[in-house]
Order: structure tokens, then C-alpha cells, then sequence
């Protein structure tokens, strides 16, 4: 059902994308002109900072019952879509760095300092976190950056935390650190710390780092020399921060991606038009038919990483036991389908792809850009490294006996309860979403040739699901740990892509069902996408039924000829 909140996300997306005005404006200030000028200079844009603080962007980050505007998970990640439409760097730098820290307070802090945070955020400040060290990467239970317990129950902070983004301008940390010198997963805490707590001399700011991508990014890093910080600063309890920050990645994981969807709207927007206006061999480019197919699969990939970031972020609210494993392969998946589809898009776009300035110089910073949301503390293999323990219990108690997710997890706009922060689970038994897709196979209509072929795909993808099964259920107890063999992780890898079948069906029999959106109910692009997939999977499906991939192209040219977005939202854009 839709109802108020889809009304009051609607218009956050329309405020601010009319706002940031047409992007091809050359006196825009926070056009790609304007945006780019600032990326040479290594800074954010001063005008794109104020504008999101006249929009009062922080209060996406905060819930409601605290006083900000954060109702919905995949809402947010659609608001931020069109900041990282115009600037990666913009939408870390100036917000999503807060998010990330905010989350592990909403998860499990304390009264004192949810409001606490609320009043920094509200107020315009920032929070910055820092997890992963860099001698130590994603093993967070080796980090050696310390909150040595004091007998009254404070902590000496002491130690270096290196590529923190904001670190020298936020107004609070979320410090992941070692409270324990034992090993094991009780070792580590989270702690809360205000940059007003802490004794100026105790702490030195590091240098910042030069990067290829996000140039306008302040990544520094915070060096503590014994500095004590009260008690009231432990998020959670004691020795539980490895267990907190799990918790806390299943929103940060499934939220990201969704928002990085608008560089890569930006980004095949800029090559259709390109394709369009230029002419070779006596045509224009987009007609030669290799460079219609590439658009048009770039088109795919971000239908179908949208799909699959729909149901990462509203199995959050929907199927908070299930969302680790979702959130997981939102975070691996996606990242990848839209580097791909950016490299491929580079192709057409030929040596202007290069050009840092002029009509076509935002694609190569949003190509610089993306890659970041493979990095850090949620990167690729960190991700599967979560999902590969998990597939052994699923496979033997959800797997092929489940019940279907509801028809609720692939609808865009439909209301969602409030975010359960509290219920998250580290693991989970259950797994509606691969059952939606059996289910989709047994009772997918068949009946014109389009249809016909998704119910095809959908069983195929079915078979590999058995398979995948069969493996997991095999893998010795060595492969069920961070140190799995290549194997497993291509297992992982596997299982991500039926999941995003999963969606991409999902979401078009619920568009099938609302009777409001015709290209979404069409099966034609719903084939195409999931011949993609199962082609991604290493397998040779029939070929499609005539018609499917024109009506894909046919979609994507009247978008990039009315200015709408090329997501599941269709959303009218400024310019």
C-alpha cells in the first residue's frame, strides 16, 4: 500500500533535485562544470555543502522518533541518490560518513546518547567512524587501537585510526577499539567520543591522503596518546563491538549501493547522449548495433542493481532476520554490476572518456568515484566472506522448503513499518527471497513468448539454486570461515546473482499485480534481465523472444529524451 511516507519521500527527491538545479548549466554552481573545477581542486563543493545544508540533509540520517526525517531505509538511499547523482565525493564527504557512524548508536546506544547524537546531526555537525586499521584491513578482531578500562570505568584512548573520513572536522567519533589485550571476538568495543571530551594536546589529527577518486573526500586519520574519555562513552555493552558493528553494517551495506545508483544514472546519461549526437559510418553511434546493446545491458544492470537494493533495504524493516546475509550481497553485488557496466559504457564513449573537463567530463569522475564503495571496511570480500558461513544452514533448513518473502519487499513505493534496529540478526535460518524465486518459477504465467521466456529463466536460475545447494551443503569446515578457499567464494558470488533474479522477479510480478507502472509489469525487460543473469552465471540460456531487448532500448531512450531517471523510480530530473 502506498500511503504518507512515499508522499513525503517523493518530495524530499523532487526538493532536491530541483535544487541542484540543471547539471548542464555553466553558471550552475553545483553543476558538472562547477563540480568538476572543485574536484580538481582536491575540495568539496562549497556550494553543494551549502546547499545540503539549507535542505538539511543530516536529518535523512536521523529517525523520526528523534526528530529528523529517517522513516525508511530504501527511502533514504533514495534521497541520497540524487546527491551521488552529481557528486560521490559530495555525498560521502558531507553526509553518508555521518550515517555510517550514526547507525551503530541507533543499534545500540543508550537514550543519553541517541538524543545526544540527534542534537549534533540536527544541529548541522558531523560524526565520523572508524573501524578498520590499515595494518590489520577487514580483520577488525586484530585491530590494536585502544579504550584501556580504568578502574572507575573510563577509558584511555590511545593509538592511531588512519583513513577516516571528516576525521579532523567531525564533531564525534564512533571509535571501534581493542577494550580487552585477550584474543577473541569479546575483545573489542564501540565508543561514542565527542571531540569536546577529548584534551586538545592528547590528540593530533593526522595528514590527509591524496586519493585518485572522491578527491574532495577529507580523509585523514586520528592519532590518540593516552587520552581519557568517560565511561558514558561505551555504545553497547563491553566487548560487544564486533557483534554491534555486524548489526550496524546490514543498514550501511544495503543502503549505499542504492545511493550510488545516481553516478551511474549520471554516468549512462552521459554516454546516451553522447551516442546520440555523434555520427559514424554515416549514422549516429547509438545506431551502430554493438554500442545499442552496450547501452541498453548498462540499462539492465542498473534495473537489476536497483532490484536487488530495493529488497536489501526493505528486508531491513520486512525480514530483519534474514537482512545480514541480503544486505551482504547488496554491498558485493552491486559495486560490481555497476563498474562493469561503466567500463563498457567507457568503451562507447571512446578517448572522450578521458576529458576531465567539458560536456563529458563527469563520466570520468563518477568512473574514478565508484570504485570506492568496493573498499574499506564493507568491501567485496568482506561481504562474502559474511554470506559463505551462512550457506551451509540454509541450505538445510530454507532452502527449497522456506516460505516466500512478501509481496511488500519489491514494491518502491509501498509504506514499511518502522526500522527495527534492535532485531537485526547476525545470522539467519531463513531465506524468503531465494523462495520467492521457486516460487516465481512454478507460478510465473507463460503465456505469451515474453512470459513464456521469464518463466524459463526463472527455473534455470531454480536449477542453479539446487546446485548451489549441493556445494554448500559439501563445503568442509576449513570453507565456512574468512580463510575459504576460492571455491567458496565463487560460491558466494553465485548465490548473489540468484538472489538479484530473485528480485528482478519480484519486482515485476508486484508491478504486475499494482497495475502502475507498465514498463515494470512488461516481461520483456524482466527476461532480459534475468537472461543477463543467468548469462553472468556462466550459463547459455535460448536466445529471447523478438521484441524483449527493443522494448529495454525503446525505455531507455524515451527516459534519456524526457529526463527521467533510469531506475525502478522513473523520477523526473532537473535540466
Amino acid at each position: 500500500m502506498t500511503g504518507g511516507q512515499e508522499a513525503r519521500t517523493a518530495a524530499r527527491v523532487a526538493e532536491l533535485n530541483a535544487a541542484f538545479g540543471d547539471p548542464g548549466d555553466p553558471v550552475n554552481p553545483v553543476g558538472h562544470d562547477r563540480l568538476l573545477e572543485a574536484d580538481e581542486a582536491g575540495e568539496l563543493s562549497a556550494a553543494g555543502e551549502k546547499l545540503l545544508d539549507a535542505f538539511g540533509l543530516n536529518a535523512e540520517f536521523v529517525p523520526t522518533a528523534l526528530g529528523g526525517r529517517l522513516e525508511r531505509v530504501d527511502s533514504l538511499a533514495r534521497v541520497l541518490r540524487e546527491v551521488f547523482r552529481r557528486d560521490v565525493a559530495l555525498g560521502l564527504g558531507y553526509g553518508v560518513t555521518s550515517f555510517m557512524a550514526a547507525v551503530n548508536v541507533w543499534t545500540g546506544g543508550d537514550e543519553r546518547q541517541r538524543t545526544r547524537l540527534a542534537e549534533i546531526l540536527l544541529g548541522g555537525g558531523r560524526v565520523s567512524v572508524a573501524y578498520h586499521e590499515l595494518a590489520h584491513g577487514n580483520d577488525f578482531l586484530r585491530n590494536e587501537f585502544e579504550a584501556r578500562v580504568q578502574p572507575d570505568g573510563s577509558f584511555l584512548l590511545h593509538g592511531a585510526k588512519q583513513v577516516v573520513n571528516n576525521a579532523g572536522r567531525a564533531d564525534a567519533w564512533l571509535l571501534f577499539s581493542r577494550t580487552d589485550p585477550a584474543p577473541g571476538p569479546r575483545s573489542h568495543s564501540v565508543l561514542m567520543v565527542e571531540r569536546a571530551e577529548v584534551a586538545p594536546e592528547r590528540l593530533t589529527v593526522l595528514p590527509r591522503y591524496g586519493t585518485v577518486g572522491v578527491r574532495g573526500c577529507l580523509l585523514s586519520g586520528l592519532d590518540f596518546d593516552r587520552a581519557p574519555v568517560p565511561g558514558r562513552a561505551l555504545v553497547g555493552e563491553l566487548g560487544h563491538g564486533a557483534d554491534l558493528a555486524l548489526r550496524s553494517f546490514q543498514l550501511t551495506r544495503s543502503a549505499l549501493p542504492g545511493m550510488a545508483l545516481g553516478a551511474a544514472d549520471t554516468a549512462l546519461r552521459t554516454v546516451v547522449s553522447f551516442a546520440r549526437g555523434r555520427r559514424l559510418y554515416q549514422r549516429t553511434v547509438d545506431a551502430i548495433p554493438q554500442a545499442r546493446a552496450t547501452l541498453g545491458d548498462a540499462f539492465l544492470d542498473l534495473l537489476i542493481s536497483d532490484c536487488l537494493c530495493l529488497a536489501g533495504t526493505r528486508s531491513v524493516h520486512l525480514l530483519p532476520d534474514e537482512a545480514s546475509v541480503y544486505a551482504s550481497a547488496v554491498k558485493y553485488l552491486v559495486p560490481a554490476l555497476l563498474q562493469g557496466a561503466m567500463h563498457d559504457l567507457s568503451i562507447v564513449l571512446g578517448a572522450r572518456f578521458y576529458l576531465r573537463q567539458g560536456e563529458f567530463g563527469i563520466f570520468q569522475k563518477h568512473l574514478r568515484d565508484l570504485p570506492v564503495l568496493s573498499l574499506g571496511h564493507a568491501g567485496a570480500a568482506a561481504c562474502q566472506a559474511t554470506i559463505i558461513p551462512q550457506l551451509p544452514r540454509l541450505a538445510r533448513r530454507s532452502w527449497f522448503r522456506g516460505e516466500a518473502a512478501p509481496g511488500a519487499l519489491f514494491d518502491p513505493r509501498g509504506d514499511l513499518p518502522e526500522t527495527p534496529f534492535g532485531r537485526l540478526a547476525l545470522t539467519g535460518d531463513r531465506d524468503g527471497l531465494s523462495a520467492s524465486l521457486v516460487a516465481a518459477a512454478d507460478t510465473a504465467p507463460d503465456g505469451s513468448p515474453q512470459e513464456a521466456a521469464v518463466r524459463a529463466l526463472a527455473r534455470q536460475l531454480t536449477g542453479e539454486l539446487r546446485l548451489i545447494q549441493q556445494e554448500s551443503l559439501a563445503l568442509p569446515p576449513q570453507d565456512r570461515t574468512a580463510l575459504a578457499s576460492p571455491a567458496a567464494f565463487a560460491l558466494a558470488d553465485r548465490y548473489a546473482v540468484l538472489l538479484a533474479g530473485a528480485a528482478v522477479l519480484g519486482v515485476w510480478r508486484r508491478a504486475g499485480d499494482r497495475g502502475d507502472d507498465p514498463f515494470l509489469a512488461d516481461p520483456a525487460w524482466a527476461a532480459a534481465a534475468l537472461h543477463r543473469l543467468v548469462r553472468r552465471l556462466g550459463r547459455r540460456p535460448a536466445d529471447l523472444p523478438a521484441g524483449c531487448v527493443g522494448r529495454v532500448q525503446e525505455e531507455l531512450l524515451r527516459r534519456h529524451a524526457e529526463r527521467r531517471s533510469f531506475d525502478l523510480y522513473d523520477t523526473a530530473l532537473a535540466g
